[in-house]
């Protein structure tokens, strides 16, 4: 067989090479986001992010390739990241302006099908599914994902909430019902969260979720690593909602949420990266309670929006809830997938 390095090349056009991408790229690959935003997106490249994703902790559960035109320049990015087993998303990004752009996606998508395998023969499982995105107006990526073989299943909302500094204030925002509080995850004296809490928001989240959209089970010690290798994660940004059963105060929601890098102004936010409510807390406003409890918690730091994205067609109504608190849709993207033989006995 020959190697990777020949097999990049045979499906590039002639001249072209790709490699694995390093530090010296990360202004290379800043202009290539910064060329791929979604049009009328105010929002800069966040480069801390970036920086992560390319060199730093975030890199070491993702395989990459940069392809060069004969010039030199940096045209092209495929990341390939092993989310879970049996989970795999892959990026592909090619400049605008870029000559035989069809041939770099192509030759990309091609790579992250192999790239895929090995993580999944890594895994030892059989199959992997994967996941790539598009913002729902970018007819060029999508018509690449459709020739790669992917399929469309899901749209799903961005949306943003305007936040005012006077909602921190004490009784600004409406108190959890009866039978329902809300409270940070517990600390040691050094700052860190207890291990305990740490499981519950855990084990909530995924009992949460065990009947929405493609839910899959992710083990705690995999979680954890996954959100710290987020430079904008934080500790003391993790709540747990508990209801009170029978004299008894149980979990019965969790919400993580992170710092959003600054926009156009330089203003920071406030993103959820997770909000679930326990089967048997629905019903109860603890949703609402969490939601409230984390837009109270950004206009206290000064922070002058909350963003989330949920499922357009999500079975509990998400969306619902979230447009009569406040938040818009700013745009939609799409999820795409199809799924990849391993190759390997599990």
């Amino acid at each position: 067989m020959a190697p990777v390095e020949e097999r990049e090349r045979a499906v590039l056009p002639e001249g072209w090479s790709a490699r694995v991408p390093g530090d010296a790229d990360i202004g290379a690959l800043t202009a290539l986001l910064d060329a791929n935003r979604r049009a009328g997106s105010s929002t800069p490249v966040d480069v801390a992010t970036l920086t992560a994703l390319v060199v730093g902790p975030a890199s070491w559960t993702r395989r990459q390739r940069v392809v060069l035109d004969p010039s030199g320049r940096l045209v092209g990015w495929a990341v390939v990241h092993d989310r879970a087993a049996g989970r795999t998303e892959v990026t592909v990004l090619v400049a605008p302006d870029a000559r035989e752009q069809d041939a770099v996606a192509s030759g990309l998508f091609a790579w992250a099908d192999r790239a895929a395998a090995e993580v999944a023969a890594l895994r030892r499982v059989r199959e992997t599914q994967l996941d790539a995105s598009a913002d729902s107006d970018d007819e060029r990526q999508r018509a690449w994902l459709g020739a790669a073989g992917y399929a469309c299943v899901r749209t799903w909302l961005k949306m943003v909430r305007p936040v005012a500094p006077e909602e921190g204030e004490p009784g600004a925002l409406p108190a959890p019902r009866p039978g329902v509080r809300v409270r940070r995850v517990r600390e040691h004296a050094n700052g860190l969260p207890t291990a305990e809490d740490l499981q519950t928001v855990h084990l909530v989240l995924e009992q949460s979720f065990a009947d929405h959209f493609n839910s899959y089970r992710e083990g705690f010690a995999e979680f954890v690593v996954r959100l710290q290798e987020d430079p904008w994660h934080r500790w003391d940004h993790w709540w747990v909602a508990e209801v009170e059963q029978e004299g008894v105060w149980r979990p019965g929601g969790a919400l993580i949420s992170s710092v959003s890098p600054p926009d156009a102004s330089g203003a920071y936010g406030s993103y959820v990266d997770y909000i679930g409510v326990h089967r048997r807390a629905r019903g109860r406003g603890v949703a609402k309670a969490l939601l409230n409890t984390v837009i109270g918690d950004a206009a206290r730091r000064g922070r002058p929006r909350v963003s989330l994205e949920v499922d357009a067609d999500s079975s509990t109504n998400a969306d619902g809830l979230y447009l009569s608190m406040g938040w818009v849709v700013d745009h939609r993207t799409e999820s795409w997938h199809r799924y990849l033989q391993a190759g390997v006995d599990a």
